[in-house]
């Protein structure tokens, strides 16, 4: 498989940051009461992730080790402030809708997370692409929860009514709106119900010898499967020394 398509198959299937590594849970849970939102949120988030890790991958052998993750977050907040203005300049009720969580996507795991465990090691294409497959994947997983939460919850689907209501007062026989589903607790329904889905899938795949999901290192701890395990000893190992000339 091409290392390109190999990237952006990782981010929406293998590695999907929603259903597999269960990243970005705040955003995930909290902007998912419609499909728009979650769609808004998703598509803002890749931009930004894209962005980044081209920018971390074109500086990586510029930016000194021990300051890495300062200059990560500055980068990151750099695009997100961008992104927040043209929302509001272009979206202001979809932007108004998803409120803090735009600004938060600066400390969103998801983009700190590729920064450091791929774009700030490898080649900026392959990078990219890396981004747009994990971005994409976000996207799909915030609007998949959002679309199930809004056609239980409304009937509706993107805002159009596909349901036609019920209406008690005149006899109109019809769908009734599941409140609960666009309420708080329908966003752990619906995540845990389609996590369920995405472990029974997982099961059968490693039941055919074929794992959907390998460890994936920074992400997992799981440093002995990790092949940079040996970079960031000596990383860490580095920035020890370098402290304790410091002190």
């Amino acid at each position: 498989m091409n290392k390109n398509v190999e990237r952006l198959y990782n981010g929406i299937i293998k590695e999907n940051p929603t259903f597999v590594l269960m990243l970005g849970m705040c955003p995930t849970l909290a902007v998912t009461s419609s499909a728009m939102n979650g769609l808004g949120m998703g598509l803002s988030t890749t931009v930004v992730l894209v962005c980044a890790n081209l920018l971390i991958s074109a500086f990586r052998k510029v930016i000194p080790n021990g300051v890495r993750m300062p200059a990560f977050i500055v980068i990151v907040a750099s695009l997100v402030t961008m992104v927040q203005f043209i929302m509001n300049a272009y979206t202001p009720s979809l932007s108004e809708s998803l409120g803090v969580y735009i600004p938060l996507i600066v400390v969103n795991c998801i983009i700190l997370g590729r920064a450091e465990s791929y774009a700030s090691k490898n080649p900026v294409v392959p990078s990219i692409f890396d981004g747009i497959g994990m971005g994409l994947g976000f996207t799909f997983g915030l609007t998949a929860i959002g679309l199930i939460r809004e056609i239980l919850g409304a009937g509706q689907v993107f805002g159009f009514q596909l349901l036609p209501l019920a209406d008690k007062a005149n006899g109109v026989a019809g769908f009734t709106p599941i409140t609960i589903f666009v309420m708080a607790p329908g966003a752990f329904l619906v995540l845990a119900c389609l996590v369920a889905v995405m472990n029974i899938v997982r099961a059968k795949m490693e039941a055919k010898g074929k794992p959907l999901a390998a460890p994936s290192g920074c992400l997992t701890g799981d440093c002995a499967s990790c092949g940079q395990s040996a970079m960031c000893t000596g990383r860490s190992q580095s920035e020890g020394a370098s402290a304790k000339k410091a002190e």
